[in-house]
């Protein structure tokens, strides 16, 4: 009597690369660290500018939502309160699930409550993305040049370099917001060029672009995502330079925005919850460019990384747990949206 073969088993390399790239960052972060002076510096930090951190932090999402809501006004009529939740929810799954899954399952969650199409929701999710790279960038480059302390020439002239390169990213963005059609026909010539497989996929990441860019033909409401793309980093730049303050860390309010396009670096790496490089990287800016101690800065790093995440974390189980919401169902939700999304 024969038997079906058993299937191979899949090695889970994609997890295999998250964890290792995870101890990685927690060895570089933790090698040279202190834990006593570490622990001291916790124990001493200033607590009201740490609760006021927590505030400034918690408005971020605020803003976060008005600005998600200029990008969907063309879409239709979504509500202040549900794109707050949902920003929320988005996030808290990204921060709790592998994969940043909170980018497919906060647009679906909003176009299934407030009736919406998902892909061209989708879309100004990437927008979002292009705008908060743009803006982060820019403030980057403003704050090496305003900085006193030595950067080098070499460190300068980049600054300048990619802030140009973002505000042109801006200026071009604009000029396809008049004119989406104009995305398509450059995406046709690339994919003339490339394996039918890789074209395809092209086509459809190109299309669901392409729908976001469509709902901002009104050059004004584009503009408004931009402009409150500065008041969203300029809250996360003050809630980096609160913290460092309650250590006694000698940052400026213009190096916190340093501190933030480093900070941009150390949570692109996907490791659950920006763990290791949230910290390596904040670690890194301080001690290269405030001689701050290991020790004190690695403190800091953890109680920032701790304000950054858990609480708007907590909110967003609260608000699932509201609506009737399991990491179960998330994972159902996200699903539907990957099928939903697929041409």
């Amino acid at each position: 009597m024969s038997t079906a073969p058993t299937p191979k088993s899949r090695i889970p390399w994609h997890t295999i690369v998250i964890a290792a790239a995870t101890i990685g960052l927690l060895w570089l972060f933790f090698r040279n660290i202190d834990f006593h002076q570490t622990w001291r510096a916790m124990t001493q930090a200033h607590w009201t500018y740490l609760a006021a951190a927590v505030v400034v932090t918690m408005g971020t999402y605020t803003l976060r939502a008005i600005r998600w809501l200029a990008l969907l006004r063309p879409l239709g009529q979504a509500r202040l309160r549900t794109s707050f939740r949902t920003t929320v929810i988005g996030f808290t799954a990204t921060f709790l699930l592998p994969g940043r899954v909170g980018e497919i399952l906060r647009p679906f969650i909003l176009a299934k409550q407030d009736g919406l199409k998902f892909t061209a929701t989708f879309a100004t999710v990437i927008l979002e993305r292009l705008l908060d790279v743009s803006t982060v960038l820019v403030l980057f480059a403003v704050s090496i040049q305003l900085l006193t302390v030595d950067i080098g020439p070499e460190f300068e002239a980049a600054s300048l370099a990619v802030g140009a390169g973002a505000i042109g990213a801006l200026v071009l963005l604009f000029a396809m917001a008049g004119h989406p059609e104009r995305l398509g026909l450059w995406a046709g010539k690339l994919g003339a060029r490339l394996p039918r497989k890789a074209a395809d996929m092209l086509t459809h990441l190109v299309r669901t672009f392409a729908e976001g860019l469509v709902v901002m033909r009104r050059p004004s409401d584009l503009l408004a995502a931009v402009l409150w793309s500065f008041p969203v980093w300029i809250s996360i730049g003050i809630g980096i330079w609160l913290t460092s303050h309650a250590f006694d860390l000698t940052l400026s309010f213009v190096g916190a925005f340093l501190v933030v396009g480093y900070l941009a670096v150390g949570v692109s790496v996907p490791t659950p919850g920006g763990a290791g490089g949230f910290h390596y990287f904040y670690l890194l800016a301080l001690t290269r460019f405030f001689g701050a101690d290991p020790s004190v800065a690695a403190a800091a790093a953890i109680i920032l990384h701790a304000i950054s995440f858990v609480p708007i974390t907590f909110l967003g189980l609260f608000f699932m747990w509201q609506d009737g919401l399991t990491f179960g169902s998330l994972k159902q939700m996200r699903a539907e949206a990957q099928a939903a999304e697929k041409p």
